[in-house]
């Protein structure tokens, strides 16, 4: 079935954001990636940046519903929900490959659009996270440990391959849109939350003193 235009240029900028830079790439560009007029994108978007905003709010909104899942199993243990909630993020993530690139490396440029992200979108998203955490925590599930730090490291975990991802597929041969991938990656994550937050903790590390 032929896309309608407006599914066209959402296709035809996420290709070009992603491979010219949301800054290299014109409103002619996308309207002759997409086969529309220039008119078509003002009709839907207004503008390149109400584009984006469309883009933001199309990643975010299924990602927070993504989590909101996992995290409803929160009374049958901690680490069963924190996994359900990594397993259901990395498949989204996995079947929006091209979005989700593009989301996560304009989320490291200091815009007002992105600090309006992180008020909305990245608060509900540490809110579910630091819930979990913590009841792990107090229940005896889950180790102590810094919920800020923990948080920071399974970001990192669910968004290196994504934000690597000329290095993972090219150097690594893996492809991070591929179903074995999401099936793969989800089981190491799971190992680093048994080992990182369920495991005993780490011996004090050794001064090493000179001689």
């Amino acid at each position: 079935m032929r896309k309608n235009s407006r599914e066209a240029i959402v296709e035809a900028a996420l290709f070009l954001f992603n491979t010219k830079g949301y800054s290299g790439t014109s409103i002619r560009d996308i309207a002759s990636k997409a086969g529309v007029n220039p008119a078509n994108i003002a009709y839907h978007f207004q503008c390149k940046k109400g584009l984006l905003e469309h883009c933001f709010t199309a990643y975010f909104e299924p990602y927070i519903a993504e989590l909101e899942k996992g995290y409803s199993l929160l009374d049958e243990g901690a680490g069963l929900c924190l996994k359900q909630m990594v397993e259901n993020v990395l498949r989204y993530q996995c079947q929006n490959t091209q979005l989700t690139r593009l989301i996560l490396r304009e989320m490291s440029i200091d815009s007002q659009m992105v600090r309006e992200v992180m008020s909305t979108y990245h608060v509900k998203e540490r809110y579910y996270f630091k819930k979990v955490l913590e009841r792990g925590m107090n229940t005896g599930e889950f180790r102590k440990h810094s919920v800020s730090f923990a948080i920071l490291q399974l970001k990192s975990l669910l968004a290196t391959p994504f934000l690597n991802i000329h290095y993972v597929s090219e150097v690594l041969h893996i492809q991070p849109h591929e179903k074995y991938f999401a099936d793969k990656y989800s089981r190491e994550i799971f190992q680093w939350i048994d080992g990182a937050l369920c495991g005993s903790p780490a011996l004090p590390e050794r001064r090493i003193v000179s001689i």
